[in-house]
Order: C-alpha cells, then structure tokens, then sequence
C-alpha cells in the first residue's frame, strides 16, 4: 500500500522541470499570484526525484516573482495508480522517461504529459508570504 499525497513546502531549488512552458501564461500567472497574494493550488512533484508532474507554470511563476519555495502535493510516483498520459495523440509515455527528461535537461514540449491521481488532492490555498525569502515578505500588490 503506497501513502496518499502529502503536502509540503519544498525549495524551488531542489526541483527538476520536465516540461517547457509558455511564457505569456507564466507572466499571466505570476501577476494573479501576486495580486492574491497566494497560491491557490499546490504543483505535484514527484517523491524522491522532485520531478514536477504537475503545475510547471505555477512553479515557474512563482521563481519569477523571487520565492525560495513551493506548495507542493508530494506523490509516490511508483504507485501505479498515478497514471501518465498525453494532452494529445503521439507515442505512449512511461514514468522512466518522464524521471529522465527532467534529469537529463530535455524538457517535453508544453502540455505533452498528463498525470492522474488516484483521488483528488483537494486545494491548498498557501499566501505568497510563506514562499518568499524574509527580506521580502510582504502585502499583495493592492492591499498595502
């Protein structure tokens, strides 16, 4: 028996990315984060690799706005109920492959990979504050 997703606050350094991202929807998402002063959904990462399997745009974001750190749901990615599949037709993927692009630096394009938990990890609203370094802990743009 493998153990449900646990929350944590990881350092964005000790993540790997697997996947490209689209720079329009990560500056889009770094002034929402910003605005709201917090992150309305943990990324998925991987246990043991640290390899995002979800939320590269948030992660990325959020290392645009400065923060050290990340909500994060931490999964078993072994478990054979956290399923990989693709946003669109083309060769099947497996896990290895994944654990090896973020490794190897030879992110996939943009949405190829899409992975299934075995339940749904409900929201975990998390402030900007929590994330940020301490000299930059602050209010939201707006709220000061």
């Amino acid at each position: 028996m493998t153990k449900p997703p646990e929350f944590r606050l990881l350092e964005i350094a000790s993540l790997s990315v697997h996947e490209e991202i689209d720079p329009v929807q990560v500056e889009r998402l770094a002034r929402e984060i910003e605005r709201q002063g917090v992150v309305r959904e943990p990324i998925w990462v991987a246990e043991g690799s640290h390899v995002i399997l979800n939320g590269h745009h948030r992660f990325t974001a959020l290392k645009k706005i400065g923060a050290v750190r990340v909500p994060a749901w931490v999964v078993s990615y072994d478990d054979p109920r956290v399923e990989l599949d693709r946003w669109s037709p083309g060769p099947v993927l497996t896990k290895a492959e994944v654990i090896e692009r973020a490794r190897s630096a030879r992110p996939f394009p943009p949405k190829t990979t899409k992975h299934s938990l075995p339940s749904e990890v409900p929201p975990h609203p998390t402030p900007l504050s929590e994330l940020l370094p301490e000299g930059r802990r602050r209010a939201p743009r707006g709220a000061q």
